[in-house]
Parts: structure tokens; C-alpha cells; sequence
């Protein structure tokens, strides 16, 4: 007995699956998701197949982050004044044209890295009004108290997307090519379409603020304004920008294993092998009181970790240490997530889920230029070990540096 409530206690808590329209939602982002992580390899890939270069791969990176930030905002805003359903929908459908549109070059044999990088920018357009409204839908679906746990699914299935999609990304692409990985990622987002067509009704609640430059003012003021808030993205922005070591990877592949492109499947996946078992054994995570020191501290364990892995030379040992980071940044979403979402009265959360979307969703592509530019300047290895080192020491110094977040407490 003792050991079943001490795993009971441990494991993810199931119970906002009961609710039928979350359900939905999280098996659409279960199929989803593995159809994304597909792509996301393979367009890296192939643009490095274009242009052999780590700062073009990079680049990537910026052809999301600018729609996320213009659109991320404009679409958090639009989500506090409109049925949310409809929002969800609308842009979903522009993500499913971007990734036919990345399917339709690939069959074409068009070979352009600037097609590339605009289909990827349509992608992140769409993603960039999505992801802010989906996360306003949650609190309007669940009860308060089951809210991290939504948090903690919603982890979970992303991370066994990025688990799965690349492993099959990379098999793929080995034998089948670009179009047939592209057409996976087509295929299987249908599922988050369904999801999204059977949702209820979401119309806005509360005072409804026109969306534009002054809803999004009002929003960025409000988190402006919160100390525990804005730490909250602070410390994230810290851990991608510095830390993160995606972009790398055809490099490594190319340099140390031969160029193989059946290593990308591991390597992309290992951050997400972590993130399913930190997210499965999250039971726990709800439970930590102090959360602001909490965050500084697994976040200085995520950087350590990446820098580890950059100076191994064995592929499972890379995996094992970018596996560990993948545990420490799960829960660290978990903490962030549940921090914004319980914080924001209804009628802001849109417009406050916007912002941290831009952040999360943003701080990775900012990683992504960073990783191929110093790559590109001082070598992989010092791009690589560089900036987990440097994300340990600036997370600690700025993190704890606040006392209100330093100090902070969960609600």
C-alpha cells in the first residue's frame, strides 16, 4: 500500500481527461504534434542540405519568431474579444495551409531556401494565434484546481510527440525523402483540426476590449507590473536564448557521426525522451510551494546538463544528458504555465497567454539564431558548452536577484 500511494502520489494526475472537450483537445495535440516534430527536422535538414551552414539553419529561427511576436500578441488580444472556438479554428487552418504549401515545394523539387523559411514564417503565423487561444480555452473548460494537471498532459504530449515524430521523422527521411515526411505532418494535424471543430462555444467573458495596440498595451502592462510574472518569462527567455543547442545538430550529425541523418531522430528526441518522464512522474510538482526559487534552480540544472552534452562524443551519452535537461524543462513549463494561467482574470488571460507564447514559443527560434551564429563565429563545440554554462550562471544571478520571485510562493 505504501508503495502504491507513494507512485500515486508521483504519477501525472489524469483527471482533466474526464472533461470530454479537453479530451478532444489533448488527443488532437497527441496526433498533431507528431506530425510537427516531423517537420520541424526535416526543414532543418534540408535547408542545411542547402546551404551547409549552422547560421542559415539558425535563421530559421528568425523566420518564426517575427510572426510569433507580431501575431502572438495581435492573436492573444483577438482571443479576449471573439469566440475562442472560431479563433482556434481559423488559425489552425492557416498552419494546415502552411505545411502543404512545405509539403508542395518538397514535390516540386523547388530547392529555395527562401521558400523555405516563407512557409515556415505562414507556420508560425498561424501557431502564433493558436497556441495563446488555446491556452485561454483551458481555464474556461476545467475547474481551477485540476488546471496543472491540464498543464502537466499538456507537456506530457507534446513531449511524446517530439519523442515519437522525430524517430519516425528520421526514418522517413532516410527512405522516403522531404515529400513523404512533409505529407506525414499534413496528414495527421486533421486530428487537431476535429479537436477544435468540437469545442462548445467560447464567446468572450467579462469586459471585452477591442483588439489592437491598446489591448496588447494593456496586457504587457499587467504582466509589466508583476514582478513573480515577468521573472516567470525572464528566466525561460534565459534558458532558451543561452542554452538551447537545436540548431546544432546537422552540424553534429555532419561532423561527428558521418552526416547520417538517422542520428537526427535521437538527437531531436532526447530533450522530449526526459520531458515524457519528468511529465509522467509530475504528480509531485504541484505540491512545491516555493516556486520562484524552484524555477532558478532547475533551470541552472537544465544548462549544466546541455553543456555536459556538448562535450560528449558518444551519441547515447548526448541523449542520456539532453534527456535529463528535457525532465528539468518540463517542469519548469509546468510551474510557469500554471503560474500565468491561475494569476489573469478571464478577460486578460488571452492577451497574458499571447505574451508567454511569444516567450516560449519565441525564446527557442532567439536560441536557435544564437546557437548558429556562435557556431558559425567560434565553433559547435564552444556554441554548444558556451551557452549551457552561461544560462547556469546568468539563471542564478538575475533569478535570484529579485527578491519578490525569489521569495514567491504558489497560491
Amino acid at each position: 500500500m505504501a508503495i502504491g500511494e507513494l507512485v500515486k502520489r508521483h504519477l501525472v494526475d489524469i483527471r482533466p481527461l474526464a472533461t470530454p472537450a479537453y479530451r478532444r483537445l489533448w488527443l488532437g495535440q497527441a496526433v498533431s504534434h507528431v506530425g510537427l516534430a516531423v517537420t520541424v527536422i526535416s526543414v532543418s535538414q534540408q535547408v542545411w542540405e542547402l546551404t551547409h551552414s549552422s547560421l542559415w539553419v539558425g535563421l530559421l529561427g528568425m523566420a518564426n519568431f517575427v510572426p510569433l511576436v507580431l501575431f502572438g500578441l495581435w492573436g492573444g488580444a483577438v482571443a479576449d474579444a471573439v469566440d475562442r472556438r472560431k479563433l482556434l479554428l481559423a488559425g489552425s487552418a492557416v498552419s494546415w495551409a502552411s505545411t502543404l504549401f512545405i509539403l508542395l515545394q518538397a514535390l516540386l523539387g523547388l530547392r529555395n531556401v527562401y521558400v523555405l523559411l516563407g512557409a515556415v514564417a505562414l507556420g508560425a503565423a498561424g501557431f502564433a494565434v493558436t497556441s495563446p487561444t488555446r491556452g485561454a480555452i483551458i481555464p474556461r473548460i476545467l475547474d481551477p484546481e485540476v488546471v496543472p494537471a491540464a498543464n502537466a498532459l499538456n507537456s506530457l504530449v507534446f513531449s511524446m510527440g517530439a519523442v515519437v515524430g522525430p524517430m519516425i521523422g528520421g526514418v522517413v527521411l532516410a527512405y522516403g525523402g522531404y515529400a513523404s515526411a512533409y505529407a506525414v505532418d499534413a496528414l495527421l494535424f486533421t486530428a487537431s483540426l476535429y479537436a477544435a471543430l468540437r469545442l462548445p462555444p467560447l464567446p468572450p467573458l467579462g469586459e471585452v476590449t477591442r483588439p489592437g495596440a491598446r489591448a496588447v498595451f494593456e496586457g504587457l502592462r499587467f504582466i509589466a507590473g508583476s514582478p513573480v510574472l515577468l521573472m516567470s518569462f525572464v528566466v525561460d527567455i534565459i534558458a532558451m536564448v543561452f542554452a538551447l543547442p537545436r540548431a546544432l545538430f546537422p552540424e553534429l550529425a555532419a561532423e561527428r557521426f558521418g552526416g547520417s541523418m538517422v542520428v537526427l531522430g535521437p538527437l531531436n528526441a532526447a530533450m522530449a525522451i526526459g520531458s515524457v518522464a519528468g511529465a509522467l512522474f509530475s504528480g509531485w510538482v504541484g505540491r512545491v510551494s516555493r516556486q520562484g526559487l524552484a524555477l532558478v534552480v532547475i533551470i541552472a540544472v537544465w544548462g549544466l546538463t546541455v553543456a555536459a552534452a556538448g562535450l560528449a562524443r558518444d551519441l547515447w551519452l548526448i541523449v542520456a544528458f539532453m534527456a535529463v535537461g528535457g525532465a528539468a524543462d518540463v517542469i519548469s513549463s509546468v510551474w510557469r504555465q500554471s503560474i500565468l494561467q491561475l494569476y489573469a482574470p478571464d478577460e486578460m488571460r488571452g492577451r497574458l497567454q499571447g505574451a508567454f507564447m511569444v516567450v516560449v514559443a519565441g525564446g527557442p527560434r532567439l536560441g536557435d539564431l544564437r546557437a548558429g551564429a556562435t557556431a558559425a563565429a567560434f565553433g559547435l563545440t564552444a556554441a554548444w558548452v558556451g551557452g549551457g554554462l552561461a544560462c547556469a550562471i546568468v539563471v542564478i544571478f538575475v533569478g535570484l536577484s529579485v527578491a519578490a520571485f525569489r521569495n514567491y510562493r504558489a497560491r
